[in-house]
């Protein structure tokens, strides 16, 4: 009998709980994602929203790299299109690899920014037109409109904001890179006087003549997005949105930012309350590495491994560029995990092993991992902060300049431009890196930082993206200022009208005392006459 009333009791005290656990009620997300890299990691995001119960739909090119039609995670909307999205930069990137490589003159450099613009445009003008394709379509679209909660993009391709706009849905911004370079350029204060431009390749401590080079690269993401960019979008704002719009403005509406980043890797600067930080937030304890990988690692003993990769727009540097930097990886002591997927190359070593994919996260956490040989890819950048290993930087193009820029101002990372890579310099680069023990503490501080939250980026993440949801927006957490003008904006016209007010004052005062002193002056002369 007691035993029975034991079990009653648990039974109730087990419903009681139940009744206050706090119900997971799923929502229905659109998403429209870009391709490559970005995808790799929204895709960990998307893994866990689906986990908490979310409906998922992606919009994705027929023709797409990453982003597969069939999936237990989402379902797809797909758009047909002709280009082919994986070989789409494979060009474009030995071209500008190519450049770089060559003799430093104006013409080159002018080369470089022509075939960037041109890849830029070309990006642009597909993913808009996948959005167009949906929008043309009259039933999707009413379809879309009472079928979901959120949209969520990325703004590197913001057509999904047009499509946001047009549903009047909430949207979420899974961001760091936006049409007119970085976000924060848009949403934020951002003072050129110690707010570094992308691409300008300075910190936040700059010189006179730093400044003036800040400048002018601003002016530079201007151009971009008001001759180059901006008219994709125009189009679709003219043809979708009634009265217009402009594709800025959409972004600075939406309610959410997910930044990819934090302050740990990011110069300090002014923000807003709803950009929420989450770099990192792909990032987890490293699992076991497989069987073979592992026992490979483990043979390194004391000395360590090295892991190489370039990213996933780069398959294979030049053939030169490779048999240099294989011949000094056969030199060192460490063994070499290295993603390569060209021809192998001619002086490689017995300690190197050569891979097309690798866990890079698994081996970033081992804790045989001495150096990451790195493009400085935004994902790759936060994974070494958050694993606490330090980076020998080869940059390519894009924000990975800028990006190791950032580790290196905190002695966490050593770069070398792609144009003085041989030999000798990858050598005593790696050297350097591998055996002065500041980069690795460096590093591992900024690990440390990095960790050091009351909860995970992931779950900030997740959360709220929730809140937009249960709220149905946050307009609350969003500034009106973008829709402010310029002059009004630096309260220009304010100081004018100050200015004009107190000048009239001055001149009013001046003519009193001038009309008193001249009828002073004609009495004093009507005296003496």
């Amino acid at each position: 009998m007691a035993s029975f009333c034991a079990c009653g009791m648990l039974v109730f005290l087990g419903l009681f709980l139940i009744s206050f656990t706090p119900h997971c009620n799923g929502g229905n997300i659109l998403v429209v994602p870009v391709d490559g890299s970005h995808w790799v990691n929204l895709k960990i995001l998307l893994e866990e929203l689906h986990a908490r119960g979310h409906n998922l739909t992606v919009i994705r090119p027929s023709t797409s790299w990453y982003i597969s039609e069939k999936s237990d995670l989402y379902t797809s909307i797909t758009a047909e299109k002709d280009e082919d999205l994986e070989h789409f930069l494979e060009g474009p990137v030995e071209e500008w690899i190519r450049i770089q490589r060559g003799r430093a003159s104006l013409l080159n450099s002018l080369k470089l920014v022509k075939n960037f613009l041109s890849v830029i445009f070309q990006l642009h003008s597909l993913w808009s037109e996948v959005i167009n394709q949906i929008l043309d379509d009259q039933n999707m679209v009413k379809r879309l409109a009472s079928q979901y909660d959120l949209v969520l993009i990325d703004p590197a391709m913001p057509s999904g904001a047009v499509l946001a706009k047009y549903l009047k849905l909430p949207l979420v911004l899974y961001v760091r890179w936006i049409p007119r370079g970085e976000g924060h350029f848009v949403l934020a204060p951002s003072p050129l006087s110690y707010i570094p431009v992308p691409g300008s390749g300075l910190t936040d401590k700059m010189s006179f003549i730093q400044r003036i080079k800040n400048i002018f690269f601003y002016i530079f993401t201007l151009f971009q997005q008001k001759f180059l960019v901006g008219p994709v979008y125009d189009d679709m704002c003219d043809k979708y949105i009634e009265g217009g719009c402009d594709i800025i403005s959409l972004l600075q509406e939406a309610d959410i930012w997910l930044f990819r980043s934090d302050f740990v890797f990011e110069f300090p600067r002014p923000t807003m309350p709803n950009v929420v930080y989450i770099g990192g937030f792909q990032c987890k304890p490293a699992q076991p590495l497989p069987a073979e990988l592992e026992e490979f690692v483990q043979s390194a003993g004391q000395h360590g491994v090295i892991i190489m990769t370039l990213g996933t727009y780069v398959n294979a540097l030049p053939k030169e560029i490779a048999n240099e930097i294989a011949s000094v990886f056969a030199e060192m002591p460490q063994k070499v995990i290295w993603r390569h997927k060209g021809d192998r190359p001619s002086t490689l070593g017995n300690n190197t092993l050569l891979v097309d994919w690798m866990p890079q996260k698994d081996l970033l956490g081992h804790p045989q991992t001495k150096v990451f040989v790195a493009h400085g890819g935004t994902n790759g950048v936060q994974e070494a902060i958050y694993y606490g290993v330090p980076v020998l930087g080869i940059p390519l193009f894009f924000d990975q300049y800028d990006n190791l820029l950032r580790l290196q101002e905190r002695g966490a990372a050593k770069i070398i431009q792609l144009v003085d890579v041989n030999g000798h310099s990858f050598e005593q680069g790696l050297k350097e890196v591998i055996h002065q023990e500041s980069y690795r503490q460096n590093i591992q501080r900024l690990s440390r930082l990095h960790r050091d939250q009351p909860i995970t980026p992931m779950e900030q993440a997740v959360f709220w993206v929730e809140y937009v949801m249960r709220h149905k927006g946050a307009r609350h957490l969003r500034t009106e200022a973008y829709k402010m003008p310029w002059y009004s904006y630096y309260c220009l016209d304010v100081l004018f009208i100050l200015l004009s007010v107190v000048t009239a004052l001055l001149l009013s005062v001046l003519s009193i005392f001038r009309f008193l002193c001249c009828k002073r002056v004609r009495k004093i002369k009507a005296k003496q006459s």
